[in-house]
Protein backbone atom coordinates (compact mmCIF):
# COMPACT_ATOMS: atom_id res chain seq x y z
CA UNK A 1 0.00 0.00 0.00
CA UNK A 2 2.65 2.54 0.66
CA UNK A 3 3.83 4.49 -2.23
CA UNK A 4 7.19 5.93 -0.63
CA UNK A 5 8.65 7.30 -4.14
CA UNK A 6 5.49 9.17 -5.23
CA UNK A 7 5.40 10.68 -1.47
CA UNK A 8 9.07 11.90 -1.68
CA UNK A 9 8.36 13.70 -5.28
CA UNK A 10 5.08 15.40 -3.50
CA UNK A 11 7.08 16.43 -0.52
CA UNK A 12 9.35 18.39 -2.76
CA UNK A 13 6.12 19.83 -4.18
CA UNK A 14 4.47 20.89 -1.18
CA UNK A 15 5.73 24.05 -0.33
CA UNK A 16 4.72 25.16 -3.90
CA UNK A 17 1.32 24.44 -3.72
CA UNK A 18 1.34 25.97 -0.32
CA UNK A 19 2.30 29.28 -1.52
CA UNK A 20 -1.02 29.23 -3.26
CA UNK A 21 -3.13 27.26 -0.52
CA UNK A 22 -4.85 30.74 0.79
CA UNK A 23 -6.69 31.28 -2.74
CA UNK A 24 -9.83 31.03 -2.61
CA UNK A 25 -10.56 29.68 -6.11
CA UNK A 26 -14.55 30.19 -8.09
CA UNK A 27 -17.20 27.60 -7.53
CA UNK A 28 -17.64 26.90 -11.23
CA UNK A 29 -20.88 25.62 -12.45
CA UNK A 30 -23.73 25.54 -9.32
CA UNK A 31 -23.97 22.71 -7.35
CA UNK A 32 -26.58 19.98 -8.12
CA UNK A 33 -30.28 21.72 -7.66
CA UNK A 34 -31.73 18.19 -6.26
CA UNK A 35 -28.63 18.24 -3.85
CA UNK A 36 -29.29 18.22 -0.02
CA UNK A 37 -27.46 17.79 2.72
CA UNK A 38 -29.83 17.25 5.73
CA UNK A 39 -33.34 17.35 4.47
CA UNK A 40 -35.71 14.92 2.80
CA UNK A 41 -34.53 12.23 0.49
CA UNK A 42 -35.04 13.36 -3.40
CA UNK A 43 -35.72 11.21 -6.10
CA UNK A 44 -32.58 11.66 -8.97
CA UNK A 45 -33.64 11.23 -12.38
CA UNK A 46 -31.94 7.80 -12.51
CA UNK A 47 -34.64 6.20 -9.80
CA UNK A 48 -37.02 3.91 -11.81
CA UNK A 49 -35.65 3.38 -14.77
CA UNK A 50 -32.89 1.24 -16.58
CA UNK A 51 -29.22 2.65 -15.72
CA UNK A 52 -27.40 4.28 -18.30
CA UNK A 53 -24.04 4.28 -16.33
CA UNK A 54 -22.66 0.34 -15.21
CA UNK A 55 -19.34 -0.13 -13.75
CA UNK A 56 -16.05 0.95 -15.26
CA UNK A 57 -14.29 3.99 -16.88
CA UNK A 58 -16.38 7.13 -18.01
CA UNK A 59 -15.33 10.44 -19.30
CA UNK A 60 -17.28 14.02 -19.01
CA UNK A 61 -16.92 17.10 -20.43
CA UNK A 62 -15.87 19.42 -17.60
CA UNK A 63 -14.54 23.47 -18.30
CA UNK A 64 -13.55 22.96 -21.88
CA UNK A 65 -11.72 19.12 -20.99
CA UNK A 66 -12.49 15.57 -21.28
CA UNK A 67 -12.09 14.44 -18.15
CA UNK A 68 -12.48 10.78 -16.19
CA UNK A 69 -13.32 8.64 -13.90
CA UNK A 70 -14.20 4.88 -12.76
CA UNK A 71 -17.53 3.96 -10.96
CA UNK A 72 -18.76 0.93 -9.25
CA UNK A 73 -22.02 -0.01 -9.53
CA UNK A 74 -22.70 -2.42 -6.76
CA UNK A 75 -23.77 -6.00 -7.77
CA UNK A 76 -27.87 -6.48 -7.80
CA UNK A 77 -27.88 -2.50 -8.67
CA UNK A 78 -31.69 -1.94 -8.21
CA UNK A 79 -32.98 1.23 -10.15
CA UNK A 80 -35.93 1.22 -7.36
CA UNK A 81 -33.38 1.81 -4.34
CA UNK A 82 -31.87 4.95 -3.77
CA UNK A 83 -27.92 4.43 -3.38
CA UNK A 84 -25.61 5.96 -1.01
CA UNK A 85 -22.62 7.46 -3.48
CA UNK A 86 -18.92 7.82 -1.88
CA UNK A 87 -16.22 9.54 -3.89
CA UNK A 88 -12.55 8.42 -3.26
CA UNK A 89 -9.53 11.41 -4.14
CA UNK A 90 -6.29 9.21 -4.86
CA UNK A 91 -3.16 11.18 -3.92
CA UNK A 92 -0.08 13.34 -5.46
CA UNK A 93 1.13 11.17 -8.30
CA UNK A 94 -1.69 8.42 -7.86
CA UNK A 95 -4.38 7.52 -9.93
CA UNK A 96 -7.89 6.96 -9.71
CA UNK A 97 -7.37 3.27 -10.94
CA UNK A 98 -5.27 3.19 -7.67
CA UNK A 99 -7.85 3.94 -5.82
CA UNK A 100 -10.40 1.87 -7.14
CA UNK A 101 -8.27 -1.13 -7.55
CA UNK A 102 -6.80 -0.72 -4.20
CA UNK A 103 -2.81 -1.22 -5.43
CA UNK A 104 -0.71 -3.84 -4.25
CA UNK A 105 -3.07 -4.76 -1.27
CA UNK A 106 -6.31 -5.70 -4.18
CA UNK A 107 -10.36 -5.65 -3.31
CA UNK A 108 -9.23 -5.43 -0.01
CA UNK A 109 -8.20 -1.90 -0.33
CA UNK A 110 -10.53 -0.36 -2.69
CA UNK A 111 -11.92 3.05 -1.91
CA UNK A 112 -9.38 3.13 1.24
CA UNK A 113 -10.90 -0.24 2.15
CA UNK A 114 -14.85 1.21 2.34
CA UNK A 115 -15.46 -0.84 -0.97
CA UNK A 116 -15.17 -4.13 1.09
CA UNK A 117 -16.88 -2.88 4.05
CA UNK A 118 -20.36 -1.90 2.03
CA UNK A 119 -19.94 -4.92 0.04
CA UNK A 120 -19.88 -7.03 3.48
CA UNK A 121 -23.02 -5.00 4.33
CA UNK A 122 -25.63 -4.54 2.24
CA UNK A 123 -23.93 -3.21 -1.42
CA UNK A 124 -25.84 -0.16 -0.76
CA UNK A 125 -22.96 2.18 -2.13
CA UNK A 126 -21.90 3.00 -5.49
CA UNK A 127 -18.18 4.51 -5.53
CA UNK A 128 -16.72 7.23 -7.87
CA UNK A 129 -12.68 7.60 -8.12
CA UNK A 130 -11.76 11.06 -9.96
CA UNK A 131 -8.99 11.14 -11.95
CA UNK A 132 -6.75 14.32 -11.50
CA UNK A 133 -5.19 17.10 -13.69
CA UNK A 134 -1.45 15.59 -13.49
CA UNK A 135 -2.38 13.08 -11.21
CA UNK A 136 -3.26 15.98 -8.85
CA UNK A 137 -5.83 18.14 -7.60
CA UNK A 138 -4.69 21.88 -8.16
CA UNK A 139 -8.26 23.06 -8.69
CA UNK A 140 -6.99 25.94 -10.35
CA UNK A 141 -9.68 28.38 -10.94
CA UNK A 142 -12.34 25.87 -9.25
CA UNK A 143 -11.80 23.14 -11.79
CA UNK A 144 -11.68 20.57 -9.99
CA UNK A 145 -15.15 21.63 -8.03
CA UNK A 146 -16.37 22.10 -11.35
CA UNK A 147 -15.73 18.54 -12.29
CA UNK A 148 -17.25 17.06 -9.56
CA UNK A 149 -20.31 18.90 -10.07
CA UNK A 150 -20.58 17.62 -13.82
CA UNK A 151 -19.50 13.63 -12.32
CA UNK A 152 -22.70 14.46 -9.19
CA UNK A 153 -25.00 15.91 -12.74
CA UNK A 154 -24.34 12.77 -14.61
CA UNK A 155 -24.55 10.18 -11.93
CA UNK A 156 -27.76 10.86 -10.56
CA UNK A 157 -29.23 11.19 -14.24
CA UNK A 158 -27.82 7.80 -14.90
CA UNK A 159 -28.04 6.01 -11.58
CA UNK A 160 -30.46 5.96 -8.36
CA UNK A 161 -28.85 8.09 -5.86
CA UNK A 162 -29.46 8.74 -1.76
CA UNK A 163 -28.94 12.83 -2.03
CA UNK A 164 -29.14 12.77 1.59
CA UNK A 165 -26.01 10.38 1.74
CA UNK A 166 -23.39 11.93 -0.75
CA UNK A 167 -19.67 11.49 0.81
CA UNK A 168 -16.16 12.57 -0.49
CA UNK A 169 -12.76 10.79 0.93
CA UNK A 170 -9.45 10.93 -0.03
CA UNK A 171 -5.82 10.72 1.22
CA UNK A 172 -2.80 13.65 0.83
CA UNK A 173 -3.84 15.42 -1.93
CA UNK A 174 -7.37 13.75 -2.18
CA UNK A 175 -7.74 14.81 1.45
CA UNK A 176 -6.93 18.23 0.34
CA UNK A 177 -9.97 17.88 -2.49
CA UNK A 178 -12.31 16.46 0.54
CA UNK A 179 -11.55 19.55 2.19
CA UNK A 180 -11.90 21.92 -0.71
CA UNK A 181 -15.85 20.02 -1.29
CA UNK A 182 -16.39 20.21 2.15
CA UNK A 183 -15.87 24.05 1.98
CA UNK A 184 -17.43 24.71 -1.19
CA UNK A 185 -20.30 22.19 -1.65
CA UNK A 186 -21.22 21.70 2.03
CA UNK A 187 -24.94 21.47 0.81
CA UNK A 188 -23.83 18.31 -1.56
CA UNK A 189 -21.78 16.32 0.39
CA UNK A 190 -23.30 15.02 3.46
CA UNK A 191 -20.14 14.48 5.54
CA UNK A 192 -16.03 13.74 4.60
CA UNK A 193 -13.22 11.92 5.51
CA UNK A 194 -9.52 13.55 5.30
CA UNK A 195 -6.69 11.42 5.37
CA UNK A 196 -3.31 13.12 6.47
CA UNK A 197 -4.80 16.15 4.12
CA UNK A 198 -3.32 20.00 4.03
CA UNK A 199 -5.08 23.22 2.07
CA UNK A 200 -3.40 22.23 -1.04
CA UNK A 201 -6.69 22.64 -3.00
CA UNK A 202 -8.30 25.78 -1.78
CA UNK A 203 -11.21 26.70 0.63
CA UNK A 204 -13.98 28.65 -1.05
CA UNK A 205 -16.05 28.93 1.38
CA UNK A 206 -15.82 27.10 4.55
CA UNK A 207 -18.76 28.28 6.68
CA UNK A 208 -21.62 25.81 6.28
CA UNK A 209 -21.34 23.28 8.26
CA UNK A 210 -20.58 19.79 7.06
CA UNK A 211 -19.87 16.32 9.25
CA UNK A 212 -16.39 16.07 9.12
CA UNK A 213 -13.58 13.57 9.78
CA UNK A 214 -9.60 13.62 9.61
CA UNK A 215 -7.41 11.43 10.56
CA UNK A 216 -3.55 12.36 10.54
CA UNK A 217 0.03 10.93 12.16
CA UNK A 218 1.97 12.36 14.45
CA UNK A 219 4.95 11.89 12.44
CA UNK A 220 3.87 12.74 9.30
CA UNK A 221 6.85 14.64 7.48
CA UNK A 222 5.25 15.04 4.35
CA UNK A 223 2.43 17.29 5.79
CA UNK A 224 2.81 17.82 9.48
CA UNK A 225 -0.09 17.20 11.34
CA UNK A 226 -0.20 21.00 12.32
CA UNK A 227 -1.82 21.05 8.32
CA UNK A 228 -4.26 18.64 9.32
CA UNK A 229 -5.66 20.54 12.58
CA UNK A 230 -5.78 24.05 10.62
CA UNK A 231 -8.17 21.68 8.39
CA UNK A 232 -9.98 20.26 11.14
CA UNK A 233 -10.50 24.10 12.86
CA UNK A 234 -12.27 24.92 10.02
CA UNK A 235 -15.13 23.06 10.78
CA UNK A 236 -15.04 23.11 14.27
CA UNK A 237 -15.76 26.78 13.95
CA UNK A 238 -18.12 26.00 11.24
CA UNK A 239 -20.31 23.14 12.98
CA UNK A 240 -20.20 25.15 15.81
CA UNK A 241 -18.24 22.42 18.38
CA UNK A 242 -16.78 23.53 21.55
CA UNK A 243 -13.20 24.08 20.93
CA UNK A 244 -10.58 22.32 22.33
CA UNK A 245 -7.37 20.08 22.13
CA UNK A 246 -7.62 16.91 21.83
CA UNK A 247 -5.47 14.41 22.75
CA UNK A 248 -3.08 12.63 20.32
CA UNK A 249 -0.63 9.62 21.04
CA UNK A 250 2.39 9.90 22.51
CA UNK A 251 5.64 9.03 20.22
CA UNK A 252 6.81 5.99 20.11
CA UNK A 253 3.41 4.21 21.74
CA UNK A 254 2.27 3.29 18.43
CA UNK A 255 -1.53 3.94 19.36
CA UNK A 256 -4.55 5.95 17.84
CA UNK A 257 -6.76 8.59 19.94
CA UNK A 258 -10.36 8.70 17.88
CA UNK A 259 -12.03 11.82 19.80
CA UNK A 260 -15.42 13.66 18.82
CA UNK A 261 -16.05 17.00 19.66
CA UNK A 262 -18.64 17.92 21.84
CA UNK A 263 -21.39 20.96 21.35
CA UNK A 264 -21.30 20.61 17.92
CA UNK A 265 -24.46 21.05 15.57
CA UNK A 266 -27.37 18.38 15.73
CA UNK A 267 -25.87 16.08 12.71
CA UNK A 268 -22.78 17.75 12.02
CA UNK A 269 -20.23 16.40 13.83
CA UNK A 270 -16.51 16.84 14.10
CA UNK A 271 -14.28 13.78 14.54
CA UNK A 272 -10.29 13.79 14.73
CA UNK A 273 -8.54 11.11 14.65
CA UNK A 274 -4.19 11.12 16.03
CA UNK A 275 -1.96 7.77 15.20
CA UNK A 276 1.46 7.25 15.95
CA UNK A 277 3.45 4.70 13.97
CA UNK A 278 3.25 5.16 10.01
CA UNK A 279 3.98 8.84 9.03
CA UNK A 280 2.39 9.96 5.67
CA UNK A 281 0.50 7.29 5.49
CA UNK A 282 -3.69 6.48 5.03
CA UNK A 283 -3.02 2.84 6.38
CA UNK A 284 -1.44 2.67 10.22
CA UNK A 285 -1.51 -0.25 11.69
CA UNK A 286 -1.57 0.05 15.80
CA UNK A 287 1.86 -1.49 17.88
CA UNK A 288 3.63 -1.19 14.09
CA UNK A 289 5.53 1.57 11.77
CA UNK A 290 4.24 0.02 8.85
CA UNK A 291 0.57 -0.05 7.01
CA UNK A 292 -2.02 -2.26 5.25
CA UNK A 293 -5.54 -3.00 4.56
CA UNK A 294 -5.53 -4.19 8.44
CA UNK A 295 -5.63 -0.98 9.32
CA UNK A 296 -8.44 0.71 11.99
CA UNK A 297 -9.09 3.48 9.65
CA UNK A 298 -11.24 1.53 7.30
CA UNK A 299 -13.73 0.84 10.12
CA UNK A 300 -13.27 4.26 11.63
CA UNK A 301 -14.11 5.87 8.33
CA UNK A 302 -17.22 4.09 7.47
CA UNK A 303 -18.98 4.45 10.56
CA UNK A 304 -18.46 7.53 10.27
CA UNK A 305 -19.88 7.85 7.19
CA UNK A 306 -22.45 5.57 8.05
CA UNK A 307 -23.87 6.98 11.48
CA UNK A 308 -26.14 9.58 9.39
CA UNK A 309 -29.82 8.41 8.11
CA UNK A 310 -31.72 8.78 5.56
CA UNK A 311 -35.53 8.78 4.44
CA UNK A 312 -34.82 5.37 2.65
CA UNK A 313 -32.78 3.12 5.23
CA UNK A 314 -31.34 0.26 3.00
CA UNK A 315 -32.47 -3.05 2.63
CA UNK A 316 -31.21 -5.66 5.00
CA UNK A 317 -27.51 -6.97 4.18
CA UNK A 318 -27.32 -9.38 1.76
CA UNK A 319 -27.89 -13.07 2.84
CA UNK A 320 -28.08 -11.67 6.65
CA UNK A 321 -30.24 -13.40 9.20
CA UNK A 322 -31.38 -13.69 12.77
CA UNK A 323 -29.82 -16.07 15.27
CA UNK A 324 -32.35 -17.04 17.25
CA UNK A 325 -31.88 -19.04 20.59
CA UNK A 326 -34.15 -22.08 20.83
CA UNK A 327 -34.31 -22.18 24.11
CA UNK A 328 -35.68 -17.98 24.99
CA UNK A 329 -36.99 -17.53 21.32
CA UNK A 330 -34.67 -14.53 21.62
CA UNK A 331 -32.44 -13.00 19.15
CA UNK A 332 -28.22 -12.59 19.57
CA UNK A 333 -28.44 -9.24 19.89
CA UNK A 334 -26.11 -6.03 19.86
CA UNK A 335 -27.76 -3.54 23.05
CA UNK A 336 -28.77 -0.30 21.57
CA UNK A 337 -27.21 -0.61 18.16
CA UNK A 338 -23.43 0.18 19.65
CA UNK A 339 -20.22 -0.36 17.74
CA UNK A 340 -17.51 0.21 20.32
CA UNK A 341 -15.13 -2.77 20.09
CA UNK A 342 -15.52 -5.20 23.13
CA UNK A 343 -19.40 -4.90 23.30
CA UNK A 344 -20.49 -8.04 24.61
CA UNK A 345 -23.14 -10.14 22.52
CA UNK A 346 -26.78 -10.49 24.64
CA UNK A 347 -30.07 -11.65 24.38
CA UNK A 348 -33.20 -9.35 23.27
CA UNK A 349 -36.52 -9.37 21.63
CA UNK A 350 -36.42 -10.03 17.86
CA UNK A 351 -37.08 -6.71 16.29
CA UNK A 352 -34.87 -6.99 12.85
CA UNK A 353 -32.94 -4.27 13.43
CA UNK A 354 -29.20 -4.45 11.78
CA UNK A 355 -27.87 -4.76 14.87
CA UNK A 356 -29.71 -8.54 15.16
CA UNK A 357 -28.61 -9.08 11.69
CA UNK A 358 -25.80 -11.22 10.71
CA UNK A 359 -24.12 -12.72 7.86
CA UNK A 360 -22.13 -15.91 7.80
CA UNK A 361 -19.45 -15.11 5.63
CA UNK A 362 -17.26 -17.59 3.50
CA UNK A 363 -14.26 -17.03 5.92
CA UNK A 364 -16.43 -18.31 9.19
CA UNK A 365 -16.92 -14.35 10.39
CA UNK A 366 -20.47 -13.70 11.95
CA UNK A 367 -20.35 -10.40 10.66
CA UNK A 368 -23.03 -7.39 11.89
CA UNK A 369 -23.60 -3.51 10.57
CA UNK A 370 -20.60 -4.66 7.58
CA UNK A 371 -17.55 -4.07 9.26
CA UNK A 372 -17.84 -5.84 12.98
CA UNK A 373 -17.30 -9.22 13.98
CA UNK A 374 -18.35 -11.61 17.02
CA UNK A 375 -14.59 -12.73 18.15
CA UNK A 376 -13.49 -14.53 21.75
CA UNK A 377 -9.99 -13.55 21.85
CA UNK A 378 -7.18 -15.40 21.85
CA UNK A 379 -7.11 -17.36 24.73
CA UNK A 380 -10.77 -17.78 24.99
CA UNK A 381 -12.20 -20.28 27.67
CA UNK A 382 -15.10 -20.95 29.79
CA UNK A 383 -16.88 -17.75 30.21
CA UNK A 384 -15.37 -15.98 27.52
CA UNK A 385 -17.55 -12.92 26.47
CA UNK A 386 -18.48 -12.96 22.86
CA UNK A 387 -18.18 -9.68 21.67
CA UNK A 388 -17.94 -7.09 18.58
CA UNK A 389 -14.71 -6.77 16.99
CA UNK A 390 -13.19 -4.60 13.95
CA UNK A 391 -13.14 -7.67 11.29
CA UNK A 392 -9.19 -8.98 11.12
CA UNK A 393 -9.73 -12.27 9.58
CA UNK A 394 -8.16 -14.27 12.89
CA UNK A 395 -9.09 -17.51 14.22
CA UNK A 396 -10.73 -15.59 17.20
CA UNK A 397 -13.34 -14.33 14.88
CA UNK A 398 -13.93 -18.13 12.94
CA UNK A 399 -17.36 -20.11 14.14
CA UNK A 400 -18.80 -23.31 12.79
CA UNK A 401 -22.44 -23.46 12.00
CA UNK A 402 -23.07 -27.02 13.33
CA UNK A 403 -26.30 -29.40 12.05
CA UNK A 404 -27.38 -29.96 15.29
CA UNK A 405 -27.53 -26.52 16.12
CA UNK A 406 -24.87 -24.96 17.63
CA UNK A 407 -22.45 -22.43 17.00
CA UNK A 408 -18.77 -23.26 17.79
CA UNK A 409 -15.21 -21.20 18.08
CA UNK A 410 -12.96 -23.15 15.56
CA UNK A 411 -10.24 -21.85 17.81
CA UNK A 412 -11.34 -23.51 21.22
CA UNK A 413 -14.59 -26.04 19.99
CA UNK A 414 -16.14 -23.88 22.84
CA UNK A 415 -20.18 -23.23 22.32
CA UNK A 416 -21.87 -20.24 21.84
CA UNK A 417 -23.82 -20.41 24.84
CA UNK A 418 -26.58 -18.29 26.77
CA UNK A 419 -25.09 -17.40 30.36
CA UNK A 420 -26.76 -19.41 33.56
CA UNK A 421 -29.07 -20.67 30.91
CA UNK A 422 -30.49 -17.21 30.85
CA UNK A 423 -33.72 -16.17 28.78
CA UNK A 424 -34.53 -12.49 29.48
CA UNK A 425 -33.50 -9.90 27.68
CA UNK A 426 -30.57 -8.65 28.40
CA UNK A 427 -28.92 -12.13 29.18
CA UNK A 428 -25.17 -12.01 28.43
CA UNK A 429 -23.76 -14.49 25.19
CA UNK A 430 -20.50 -16.36 26.04
CA UNK A 431 -18.20 -19.21 25.11
CA UNK A 432 -18.63 -22.27 26.99
CA UNK A 433 -18.01 -26.01 27.18
CA UNK A 434 -19.97 -27.80 24.94
CA UNK A 435 -23.13 -29.27 27.00
CA UNK A 436 -26.11 -30.04 24.69
CA UNK A 437 -28.16 -27.78 26.51
CA UNK A 438 -31.04 -25.97 24.81
CA UNK A 439 -29.02 -22.83 25.79
CA UNK A 440 -26.41 -23.37 23.49
CA UNK A 441 -29.05 -24.13 20.49
CA UNK A 442 -29.47 -21.95 17.82
CA UNK A 443 -30.92 -21.43 14.88
CA UNK A 444 -31.03 -19.21 11.75
CA UNK A 445 -34.18 -16.97 10.29
CA UNK A 446 -34.59 -14.83 7.72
Amino acid sequence: MKRKPLLMAFAAAVLLVLAAAGTSFSSGPGAPASATATGALQATAGCGKAPTLTSGTHTIQSGGQTRSYILRVPAGYDSNHPYRLVFGFHWRGGTAGDVDSGGADGYNWSYYGLRRLADNANNSTIFVAPQGIGNGWANSGGQDVAFVDAMVSQIESGLCVDTTQVFAAGFSYGGAMSYALACSRATVFRAVAVYSGANLSGCNGGTQPVAYMGLHGIRDNVLPISLGRELRDTFVRANGCTPQNPPEPAYGSLTHIITAYSGCRSGYPVVWAAFDGAGHDPGPIDGSTGDGWRTWTSAAVWQFFTQFGSDTPPPPPSGSQKIVGQQSGRCLDINNFTTANGTQAQLWDCNGGSNQRWTYTAGKQLVVYGNKCLGVGQAAGNGTPAAIWDCSGQADQQWNINPDGTITAVQSALCLDAGGQGTANGTKVQLWSCTGGANQHWRLEN
